[in-house]
């Protein structure tokens, strides 16, 4: 029995050591991997500088101080407090007016794709219908976005040309411009459950350690800049991170804000491995736990009350508004839907919201990213190179959730275990990804059910992906 205990004791120190030099290695190596000041930094090795960065001259280097003080500066606390004095009113409307320009230049630098490129995203079209119509993968989404991708590269057709093509109006009106977004969220509010979440807390922590898969790809959006052809700033590094948190809605509203000439290609990765949760997740589940791990049971949750239910998003909206106000149009939407659902005095506008209007919503949505699907914007090194790196982050969200349910059963009593399961559902794949948990559970033993309790990490994923969408734009959004 010593020999055991000892044993378990060991495991125990060396998952923790793990962690330790896992952070401190994406420390280390983030600060040198994401320079951008020549002079500091000479185009060798992993000092190489990001394109676009040159003339920065160490003005926006990655370090932690540099990081807490712009957060610091964007919070709603610091915004309420500090008077803008005239020069910092002037810069503000400059950069304003210089990321108008920027949104409005033309990505495909007026060069015309040869025909037989138009064909191949037609096909590529139709590839996305079969796969949502026939494979069951995100239908609701896939088929708009494949029949938009179809209908805009019809040679002659013109219904993606600028000012009355009717792709390009859906675009104009509700995607370029974050619209549609705000909607999908503020529905998914009104469908989401945060009992799960308030019931078991601590379940935050897993949605939160899903989001490593987000800030991580940010370092192999700097090392996938070492293979010719493929050049990346760190701006768009930051929209193409953000498929790591597995939701679409976000990943289009941050590459809006941030890189719109990328957005079709980011929404597509987004959805499509939002659709391949059921593919990809099960083996990294699988080969990071145990089969007692995955037998682990875990205890019903308590009941929620009716004003613990009210009160969570209006607490949620409270924190954001003073904390990070980046994050207030994605988070703030999400409370409103949730609250319209929980205070249960306007019925017809969460049925409202929550069918008619998310349908309608999803459809023009997927429209307009499908419009966007043109051979200029997507054959071509970057946009390969956004497809595997979404893949990227989106396995390194569900080993973060599933290590992190690892290491905090190494502080848990017996009889509070957590399922490790469940950590992959920390991803913003709702419901699908809980769904997956469960299922994975079943297989090993048919009286685990574990939805409730993934719906936890689940619904927490979401917030963080906000949350995370928000310090990005806080920190590059100028």
């Amino acid at each position: 029995m010593p020999s055991i205990t000892k044993t378990k004791d060991t495991k125990k120190i060396a998952l923790i050591m793990l962690m330790i030099m896992v952070m401190a290695s994406v420390v280390s190596f983030g600060t040198r991997a994401l320079a951008q000041d020549r002079a500091a930094a000479p185009r060798t090795g992993l000092n190489t500088v990001i394109k676009g960065t040159e003339n920065w001259h160490g003005e926006h280097d990655i370090s932690i101080s540099t990081f807490l003080k712009n957060i610091g500066k964007s919070t709603g606390i610091y915004k309420m407090i500090h008077q803008q004095t005239a020069e910092e009113l002037a810069e503000e409307e400059h950069e304003a007016e210089a990321a108008e320009a920027g949104a409005a230049a033309d990505f495909t630098g007026g060069v015309k794709a040869p025909g037989w490129q138009y064909v191949l995203m037609i096909a590529v079209g139709f590839l996305i219908v079969y796969l949502g119509a026939a494979k069951g993968f995100e239908p609701l989404l896939l088929i708009p976005i494949g029949f938009g991708t179809i209908l805009v590269n019809i040679p002659g057709a013109g219904m993606g040309n600028a000012p009355d093509g009717m792709l390009h109006i859906i675009y104009s009106a509700g995607v370029g411009n974050e619209f549609f977004p705000m909607l999908i969220f503020m529905g998914i509010g009104a469908m989401t459950d945060f009992g799960p979440l308030i019931a078991n807390p601590k379940m935050a922590l897993l949605g939160g350690a899903a989001q490593l898969g987000v800030f991580f790809t940010m370092f192999g959006v700097a090392l996938m800049n070492f293979i010719p052809g493929v050049d990346y700033t760190i701006i768009q590094a930051a929209a193409i991170s953000i498929i790591g948190g597995a939701d679409g809605p976000t990943s289009i509203y941050v590459s809006g804000k941030l890189a719109p000439e990328m957005m079709a290609v980011i929404a597509v990765a987004a959805y499509s491995y939002m659709a391949l949760v059921p593919m990809i997740q099960p083996p990294i589940m699988k080969a990071l736990t145990t089969k007692k791990e995955r037998l682990i049971h875990m205890e019903q949750l308590r009941p929620v009350s009716k004003t613990e239910r009210i009160l969570f998003p209006m607490l949620l909206l409270v924190l954001t508004i003073l904390l990070l106000p980046p994050a207030a149009p994605l988070i703030g939407m999400l409370a409103f839907g949730n609250f319209v659902k929980q205070c249960g005095v306007v019925e017809r506008l969460s049925k409202t919201m929550e069918n008619e209007l998310m349908n309608i919503v999803s459809i023009l949505l997927s429209l307009g990213v499908g419009s966007q699907m043109t051979p200029e914007k997507i054959i071509n090194g970057n946009s390969i190179g956004i497809i595997v790196l979404g893949l990227l982050a989106f396995c390194v969200a569900t080993m973060g959730g599933l290590l992190m349910a690892k290491l905090m059963n190494v502080f848990l009593p017996k009889g509070k275990k957590i399922n490790p399961l469940i950590g992959s559902a920390g991803v913003s794949a709702v419901p699908m990804a809980a769904r997956v948990a469960n299922k994975v559970g079943l297989e090993y033993d048919p009286s685990n059910f574990l939805l409730m309790n993934a719906m936890g990490p689940n619904v927490s994923g979401v917030i963080g992906t906000a949350i995370a969408a928000g310090v990005f734009i806080a920190t590059y959004g100028h």
